[in-house]
């Protein structure tokens, strides 16, 4: 009898835990790029700038960016979202 593959054949998370860190994560990347946004990082520049070529991917700049920023240890929204979230769950390995 055949099987059925599974869903989702990407790497499996560590645990809960992880999941849990890594969504935070993600979460922290994004509001750090909407920051630098604010912030006027990859904003064109009026003289010789790349037009609108640097317009349309200034965002994945800023991504790549808050992306690293994170990696780097970020600004512990990440980490505050985990333990917010462990003693609300009471769940924490």
């Amino acid at each position: 009898m055949p099987t059925v593959p599974p869903v989702f054949t990407g790497p499996a998370p560590a645990s809960r835990n992880e999941t849990l860190r890594q969504t935070a994560e993600k979460l922290e990347t994004a509001f750090l790029s909407e920051m630098l946004k604010a912030a006027g990082l990859g904003k064109a520049r009026e003289a010789f700038g790349g037009g609108v070529g640097e317009e349309q991917f200034a965002s994945f700049l800023r991504d790549e960016q808050a992306k690293a920023m994170v990696k780097a240890g970020g600004i512990g929204l990440a980490e505050n979202i985990v333990a917010a979230l462990e003693k609300r769950t009471g769940y924490a390995e």
